[in-house]
């Protein structure tokens, strides 16, 4: 393994041991306070708003912004969407603490750690389009039979795809999307020309 490739592998490691420890600390806190599905309400919600504005996702990234304009800009969206207790008080901290790089990993470690403890997978869905509410109980029931577990659908959209879906469940990946399809056509080809 190159040395970038091993600088790369100890951010991920990095990140995602910041993104547990924070994680874990706000799972205990909402079983304290009886406010789990809250939380993970407040969560989701919040995520999706990532994945939805290029500012938030800006706002978040960037270093450039100081604690005081990002607590200013987060708390006026959190206000406005109405993401209020342990959820807002979170995602304020993080900013405080200069960590809302992380903040994304963070949601995702907390789904991981109540999938965990529900006894529940969670399968990361990447489309080509948006699926339907059929769609994802289809997907969900399919995955469920598949694996033995409840199985938890966090579903995004990538219009490069084409066509198909890209199922992350566990460690394991399918992937029967129409870019790779044509890629590996295109490879194919390359080989015998």
């Amino acid at each position: 393994m190159s040395e970038s490739s091993d600088l790369v592998t100890d951010n991920v490691s990095l990140i995602s041991g910041v993104a547990q420890r924070y994680a874990s600390a706000l799972l205990e806190l909402a079983e304290e306070a009886n406010a789990v599905s809250d939380v993970e309400r407040d969560l989701d919600a919040f995520e999706g708003y990532l994945n939805e504005s290029a500012d938030l996702v800006r706002l978040v990234n960037s270093p450039a912004f100081s604690v005081e304009e990002q607590l200013d800009a987060l708390t006026a969206l959190l206000d406005k969407v109405k993401i209020t207790g342990l959820a807002a008080n979170f995602v304020k901290l993080v900013a405080r603490n200069r960590r809302l790089f992380v903040l994304p990993d963070m949601i995702k470690a907390f789904g991981l750690l109540l999938a965990e403890k529900r006894g529940e997978e969670t399968a990361e869905i990447t489309s080509a389009a948006a699926l339907s509410d059929d769609q994802v109980t289809a997907l969900k029931e399919a995955l469920s039979a598949s694996s033995g577990k409840s199985v938890k659908i966090s579903a995004k959209v990538d219009p490069a795809l084409i066509g198909g879906l890209v199922v992350k469940i566990g460690s394991r990946m399918i992937d029967t999307s129409l870019r790779t399809k044509l890629n590996s056509l295109k490879f194919a080809m390359k080989e015998v020309g």
